[in-house]
C-alpha cells in the first residue's frame, strides 16, 4: 500500500498544504493516519474520498 504525505496530497488536489491540514481539522476530505509526528494518507483512502465526491455524497468539492 502506498502512503502520501500532506505535501503530496496538496499537490494531487492542486491546493495548499494548509488546506489539507484544515480539511483534517474539520473532518472533511481524505482521512489520514498519524505515524509519529507525520500524517500519512493511504492512497486507497484518497480513492475512496474521490468516489464520495463523484457520487455526490460529500456536501462540497464538486464544481458546478
Amino acid at each position: 500500500m502506498r502512503y502520501l504525505t500532506t505535501s503530496e496530497v496538496a499537490e494531487r488536489y492542486r491546493t495548499a498544504e494548509s488546506t489539507v491540514r484544515y480539511w483534517r481539522q474539520i473532518k472533511k476530505g481524505p482521512r489520514g493516519i498519524k505515524v509519529g509526528k507525520r500524517v500519512l494518507y493511504p492512497e486507497v483512502e484518497l480513492l475512496r474520498y474521490e468516489g464520495t465526491l463523484i457520487d455526490g455524497q460529500e456536501e462540497w468539492g464538486l464544481a458546478s
